[in-house]
């Protein structure tokens, strides 16, 4: 007999200590930390303090760098010298809102250490700290698009690693030390996926690379809160986890409108930047069609595979289908009755 999920009773009430799950369908900053507030303005996000952003040359790391500058932050934006151009013209545009002086543009293939250490000498050189450090330079295959299953695709494996995983190992392992001793606090925010959490079949190399930027951010928290002295207590990581957005890898320029069930990239940087200056490690983000509940249900299905012995992604799996669908209707049922207990 199969398993059933395990939801809690519809005539239970949420609990006083546990609030009930919310998602949005689009992000609404209503309650939320809001960055640009002077009143209640994070001292790292803050006008004056330095940002780096990898693979900022478009999509996310470019919306991340424009709402950085309009925070009044000095910028640093790096991606592959092949991706110059772009960045050159994203220089100029964020030179246009931070002033002359403000902005760095350095060329910069995070799995090249010399490159990054190139990076960090030119930002450190030029402003003296770093307040923000995104790790946020990714690809999604290999070179010609290919994806890395567990059975082929041994290229787009090195490829995807090359860049996921030793890219930002190469720049945390190059900024965060010199980050430790600097007067004022600072953050690290490395660019996970929900693909590394769920694991969904396809592309294994990508869910792979992504689930070993989860594990090496929460090993760089857990790092960071338990130093001695003082040292490291003011640089906090956090692990930013997009929803469904709208950006190269998911078919922007390329002349296909944007989805309705998809974020922008800047409604996805917007609300990375409001959960991490309200101090969240975990940054999991809604988009369009998929709530806030949604993805804790999905999490916790897949947990539940190791805890209570299902096959690997179950969730996928034949025998397994039709208990995965009704544990959803009834955690979205219960959730809609704010009685969803995770």
């Amino acid at each position: 007999m199969l398993p059933t999920p395990q939801t809690s009773p519809r005539s239970r009430g949420p609990s006083p200590k546990r609030p009930a799950l919310s998602g949005s369908a689009s992000f609404d900053p209503s309650g939320a930390h809001d960055p640009t507030d002077a009143d209640t303005a994070h001292p790292v996000l803050h006008p004056g303090r330095v940002a780096v952003v990898t693979g900022a040359a478009s999509g996310i790391g470019a919306a991340a760098a424009r709402e950085l500058a309009l925070l009044g932050m000095k910028i640093a934006i790096a991606d592959v010298p092949a991706r110059s151009s772009a960045l050159e013209a994203l220089g100029a545009e964020l030179t246009n809102i931070v002033g002359e002086g403000n902005v760095l543009v350095v060329p910069t293939d995070v799995r090249v250490l010399s490159d990054v250490v190139r990076l960090k000498e030119a930002v450190y050189d030029a402003w003296h700290e770093v307040g923000v450090l995104m790790n946020n330079a990714g690809v999604g295959g290999g070179e010609d698009g290919a994806n890395g299953t567990g059975l082929d695709g041994l290229a787009a494996w090195h490829a995807v690693f090359d860049v996921n995983v030793f890219g930002v190992v190469n720049v945390q392992q190059t900024f965060v030390p010199a980050m430790l001793h600097q007067e004022n606090p600072a953050m690290v925010i490395n660019t996970g996926s929900k693909q590394g959490i769920t694991n969904p079949p396809g592309n294994t190399a990508y869910n792979a690379s992504k689930a070993a930027v989860k594990s090496l951010t929460e090993g760089l928290a857990h790092e960071l809160r338990t130093r001695t002295g003082g040292a490291g207590g003011g640089v906090s990581a956090h692990l930013f986890v997009p929803g469904y957005t709208f950006t190269g890898l998911t078919g922007a320029g390329e002349g296909v409108p944007k989805p309705a069930a998809a974020w922008t990239a800047q409604e996805t940087v917007r609300h990375m930047l409001s959960r991490v200056a309200a101090g969240e490690f975990y940054v999991l983000c809604p988009d369009g069609e998929t709530r806030a509940e949604i993805d804790q249900l999905r999490i916790m299905w897949a947990a539940a595979d190791v805890a209570q012995g299902r096959p690997a992604l179950s969730r996928w799996h034949r025998d397994y289908k039709a208990l995965f669908e009704e544990y959803m209707r009834e955690g979205r049922a219960l959730a809609s009755e704010g009685a969803l207990h995770l």
